[in-house]
This record gives C-alpha cells, structure tokens and sequence, in this order.
C-alpha cells in the first residue's frame, strides 16, 4: 500500500528539516509527487511547519509552476514570447489544440495533458519552442508537434520524455548523461572573457594568495558592472556587503533569466558551470560569505542534475567546502535553489523573497541587499555572466579585463540574439560595439528596428542603428530582437505590454493597473480608433507609472509605449483619426496612484487624459 497524501507531504517537509524558508522548495516536491497542492496537502503543510494556511495558499497562487488543482500527466507550455510569435507559436498552439480536443489553459478529460502558454523558456533562438514538464523542444516544425503529441498518445507510459520524443540531442554538453537535450548552444562568437577555454581553480588560487580586500579592490579596479542590466559596480557591491553589520553573509548568483529573448545565461550553464562557480567561490572569499544560492528559474530545471554533479566535482577537488583550496578557515559551499515560474523573481529582492520561502514580492529599499538581505543577512546577489568575469578577472587581471570594451563599459558581453536575422544565437563581443555591426554579424537583412534589453528595453529604429552597446547608450541585460521591415511595432508593443500585464505581481496601483490602461489605449489606436489626444495620454501615463511604482518591473514596463513613441512616432500617427473629442477612460488615475506615491515617497504628477 502507498504512502497517504500526509505520510508524503511530512516525508517531504522533514527533508527540509521542517524549515520554513524552504516553503518554495517543499511546495515544489508536493507538487512533483503529488500532481499539485491542493487543500488537504496546505492543511498538512500547514501543521507541520506551524505557519497559516493562507501563506501557502498565497505561495502556491503566485507561481505558474505550481498548481492547486491536477494538471496533466503531461504539460506542454508552448513559449509565446514575440520571438516564438513571429516563428509560428500561435500556428503551433492550434495544432495541439486541434490533436488534443482542449484549448490552451485546459487539461483532458483524462488528466493525461495539459497545455498551455509560457512567458518566455529561454530558447528564442530556436523559436517556436516548448517545455515538456522539463523537457526543452526546439525548433518546432508544421506537423511535428502534433506527431509528438501522437506518438504520447499511443504510449500507456509517459515516463522518459526524452527517449519518446528527441532524435537528436544538441552540441557540447547537451548531449550530456545528466542534460540530454535537443538545445542547440548557437555560440556565433566566442570572445576572451567568459566563452574563453579556463583551467577549473585558476582564478580562485590567485584571488586565495590575496587578501579579501585586495579581491575587491581588484575588481573595482577593472571597473567590473553588473551584466544583469543595471551595471551597477561590482565592487562596491561587495564592498557594502563586506561591511555591513552581520554574523553571516550570503551570495545569491541570479540565474532567473527571464526577460524574454535572453538566453545567454543557458549556454553558460550548460558549457562554463565551473566558471560561474568559481566566481561565485572567489565572490564568497571577497564579502566574508561561506554560503552561496543559485536561484535557477523553473524553465531550466533540466540543467539541475549537470550541475549538481559539477558541484560536487568541485568539492571532491577542494575547490568547495572546509578550507577551499586548503586556505585555513575560509569555507564555502553552493546549494542551487529552483525557481517557480514567476519573471519579477529576475528583480534582486524579489528573488530574496523567493529564496526565503515567500511569494517573489519586491521589498522597499532601503534597506539595501547589502545590508538587509537573505534571512535578514547581508548579501550579494550578482548576475551569472558577472560572477563568470569575476573568475577571469582574478586569472587574467584587471589591466587586462579593463583594456576590452570602452572606458564606462569595460569587457564584454553576450547578446542573444534573435528575431529577424539568419544567425540567432550567442554572441560575446567587446563593449562598444556599433547595433549595425551586430546586424552585420548575425545577418539581419535591411533590418527596421531592433529591441534592445527585451521588452524592458528600448525599440530604436535606423535613425539609432550607429549607436553603442554600452551602459552609457544602449545598455541590455543581454536580450537584442531583430524586427524587418514587414513587421508592425505597434503591434510588437503590445504583445510586450501584455508580457508586463500577466508578470506584475500586482503589489502597487501604478503597475497593475497602469500596464492594464496602456494596453487598452495602445490596442485601441492598433485597432485604427485612435484620437490624437491618445498620445499625450500614453506618454503622460506611462511616464507616471515608471515615476511611481515600486520596484523595477514597474519602472521599466511602460518602455515598449514610451520608446516606440519615440522612435516611431509616426507609426502612430498613422493610425490617428480625427476627432473633436478624446473618450474618457472612467478611471481617476491621480486618485489611484496617491496611495502608491505615498508609499514610494514619489512626488505628485499632475495627469490628465
């Protein structure tokens, strides 16, 4: 006889040692051996850890990779970010909802699949694309989903996914034991920095035989910014960090890579694990730390069981443990820490929360990570592609690191590159470089646009093809869509907005139902009603949304409007007409935004529609 739903869920919260920081972690497994977490699972959950009910149900609600009710045997999450539209996604959604009898967001009657929409899974180069519980599908083709579909059908058993439904698995290490996988890494160009050939331990025994204020100096020197966007200075990051008041200190590596058309953290997960792990070594030996998070997003679980096992090579080789490298005294270990499906979890306090066992909410800074961040503690959260700098930096020296790129940016950075071009992929180029030398590069034929930064980004047209990626001019967290001269950017701008209207957490008036009044208004100026007034309203609005959210997602979500009036005004203009009066939207948005203002400290903006 098997064990009853209580037996498995007390089972599954002793593993975690009853903790109630590892809620997510415990949720996941349930979820796992369980199918979801349903009522009866929070109820015994609840016991357990002694906590309310209701802080479980509020986990479980906020994560699209947890469920409170079955799902299907299988679930097929067809990628549905602009990439994946404009290769077919939607043509491929109606097949399986064709084959399966189901629409998108049901499961069949006899519980076997469930399909439905996912944000973005990292595999914009290889659009359209699904995930298949874990199992990444690329590349699908008129007809093959729908064999593949066939081909489960007529299996009674449903258990390896991979043998069933991939021929042939992808280059270097996806073809992997452990990984496994149809992904294709399309590195296009390997640069010196983070694609570069490095022998396991060479930075770390240099960063050892220095001081760990000397480490950090190393990497202030190198003028070293955070890839994840931001660029903000690495070192001083650390510097914070190090001295902040605490009797414990974490490293977060953020692998939440989310932003749809960014895939670059994949590659390096898949090819250079011990690079980020070094960094990430080093990073701990810097700040004081002796335990480091990788908060891996949900799409990526099946690169989880590659990197334990490289994980755990390091510690055989003393490069992870007590006394790393036989440096007395410094220990340092990695746990990965998995994602649930949520894009705000990419913001760095969100992603805390997350790590503690919450819903992924944004705090309010200050206080700062560095000062108050995991458990209470201070902490570092760095991007993967800066903690694999890091590792360089030490092995080659920041002279060297300092000399590539330009003076604000130093180094490189990897684009993924997707879109309109006839090389997607990864590439690592020196900071610097011209947006019409990276059309050259990834062959984009008489391009018209480019969305730099993913949808959070900027959308610049020709006038613009001359300008630098760089933090000081065309800054990206490594997302780069190429768009052609047949594509419409209005409507681009509001498949990105309806992106920033499902992720908001939904904590702060400005965002979640600003993003809800731009879409409207946008759709409507698409849909050829639009009044001339329409584009003062969304340049007022979404300035007042940037200006009075909480957190980042926020402060970036208006882009695709603000940017494409900028750059394409006249693609507007185009779809204006005439009128003596403007419709009104029936809701105050000054009186909706005060509370959010408030809280914020933001001041005041006048707004009239």
């Amino acid at each position: 006889m098997g064990a009853t739903r209580e037996e498995v869920v007390k089972v599954i919260c002793q593993d975690y040692g009853n903790d109630r920081s590892r809620l997510l972690d415990i949720a996941r497994d349930v979820r796992e051996q369980l199918g979801c977490v349903d009522s009866p699972a929070v109820d015994c959950i609840a016991e357990v850890l002694s906590i309310p009910r209701v802080e479980i149900e509020s986990l479980v609600s906020f994560y699209s990779f947890l469920y409170s009710e079955p799902q299907g045997q299988v679930q097929i999450r067809i990628c549905n970010d602009v990439p994946d539209m404009m290769k077919g996604a939607d043509r491929i959604a109606s097949e399986l909802e064709e084959e399966l009898g189901i629409q998108v967001g049901e499961t069949t009657p006899d519980g076997k699949f469930s399909l439905e929409y996912a944000s973005c899974i990292g595999l914009s180069d290889q659009a359209p694309s699904a995930l298949v519980n874990d199992l990444m599908v690329p590349r699908l083709g008129a007809g093959t989903a729908r064999r593949g579909v066939q081909i489960l059908k007529e299996r009674g058993e449903l258990k390896e996914l991979d043998k069933l439904l991939i021929r042939d698995y992808g280059d270097g290490n996806n073809a992997h034991d452990l990984v496994r996988s149809a992904c294709s890494n399309n590195i296009r160009k390997a640069g010196e920095v983070i694609l570069a050939e490095m022998r396991r331990g060479a930075g770390l025994e240099k960063a050892l035989a220095m001081s760990p204020v000397e480490v950090i100096r190393e990497i202030k020197t190198s003028r070293l910014r955070g890839r994840g966007g931001a660029g903000f200075p690495t070192g001083m990051k650390w510097e914070f960090t190090r001295a902040a008041d605490g009797d414990r200190r974490y490293l977060v590596c953020n692998a939440d890579e989310g932003e749809p058309g960014t895939f670059k953290d994949r590659v390096i997960l898949t090819e250079r694990p011990d690079l980020l792990f070094e960094g990430m070594t080093i990073g701990g030996y810097a700040i004081g730390a002796e335990d480091g998070l990788v908060y891996l997003r949900a799409e990526y679980a099946y690169l989880r069981e590659f990197l334990e096992h490289a994980l755990a090579k390091r510690r055989e080789l003393g490069l992870l443990g007590e006394n790393v490298c036989g440096k007395e005294g410094f220990h340092f270990d990695i746990r990965i820490q998995m994602g649930a499906g949520a894009y705000i979890c990419g913001e760095e306090t969100a992603l805390i929360s997350s790590c503690e066992g919450l819903r992924g909410d944004p705090k309010n800074r200050p206080p700062f990570p560095a000062q108050h961040g995991y458990l209470g503690k201070p902490t570092s959260v760095n991007n993967v592609e800066t903690l694999c700098c890091v590792a360089r930096i030490l092995q080659r020296g920041s002279g060297w690191f300092s000399a590539i790129g330009s003076p604000g940016s130093t180094g490189t950075k990897l684009l993924s590159i997707s879109g309109d071009c006839m090389r997607p992929g990864v590439y690592e180029v020196p900071f610097g470089i011209r947006l019409s030398e990276v059309f050259a590069m990834c062959d984009a034929q008489d391009p018209m646009a480019a969305q730099v930064g993913g949808p959070s980004g900027k959308m610049v047209g020709e006038a613009d093809f001359d300008r630098t990626i760089c933090f000081d001019d065309l800054a990206t967290g490594g997302s780069l869509m190429v768009f052609g001269r047949d594509r419409d950017v209005l409507e681009i701008a509001s498949q990105f907005m309806q992106f920033f209207v499902h992720e908001s957490c939904g904590y702060c008036t400005p965002c979640r139902v600003g993003n809800v009044l731009l879409k409207e208004r946008l759709d409507k100026i698409l849909g050829g009603h639009g009044q001339p007034t329409d584009l003062e309203y969304l340049q007022r609005l979404g300035e007042s949304i940037k200006m009075a959210s909480r957190c980042g997602l926020g402060q970036t979500s208006p882009n695709p409007v603000l940017s494409t009036l900028e750059s394409f005004r006249s693609a507007y203009e185009e779809r204006i007409r005439d009128a003596d009066d403007v419709e009104e939207s029936g809701f105050d948005l000054q009186s909706a935004l005060s509370t959010a203002q408030t809280l914020t400290g933001r001041k005041s903006v006048h707004f009239e529609d």
